[in-house]
């Protein structure tokens, strides 16, 4: 029996908002807590640059935690960047290897330069929790 390979495409979500890095933590905030997003992805400045991603524990830690004014902080100030990517064909075993040994918990999904999508532990984990459903079936 040929093994069923899971692949990034397969359980990346939509969660995510790409934005520019000169957007303030407030808007990125309210875009975040409208959609309920826990991120949002900077956009590139020009084909040399990379992308970047803003989590709420980023703003947490880096606004709030410091007592910052989310109106006056830009997210390239506290952007993380360059964010690590995945591949979609990358099989969901080598991507939970890479969260574990960079200690991630979701990495932008990449094709062509472009944003595509979002894989996270909790989608690896579900979409692998549904194959072992569907292969006893």
């Amino acid at each position: 029996m040929k093994k069923h390979i899971i692949t990034c495409r397969d359980v990346m979500n939509q969660r995510f908002e790409l934005v520019d890095g000169l957007m303030t933590v407030a808007d990125a905030l309210a875009i975040m807590k409208a959609n309920n997003y826990k991120k949002v992805i900077i956009k590139k400045r020009n084909s040399h640059d990379e992308f970047g991603q803003v989590q709420l524990s980023d703003i947490a830690k880096e606004v709030i935690a410091v007592d910052r004014n989310p109106d006056r902080v830009n997210l390239y100030e506290i952007m993380a960047k360059p964010v690590i990517s995945v591949r979609p064909e990358m099989d969901i075993k080598y991507c939970a290897r890479l969260f574990n040994r960079f200690g991630l918990s979701s990495a932008p999904v990449i094709e062509n330069e472009e944003v595509i999508g979002v894989c996270s532990y909790n989608d690896i984990v579900l979409s692998w929790l549904d194959y072992l459903e569907s292969a006893d079936d």
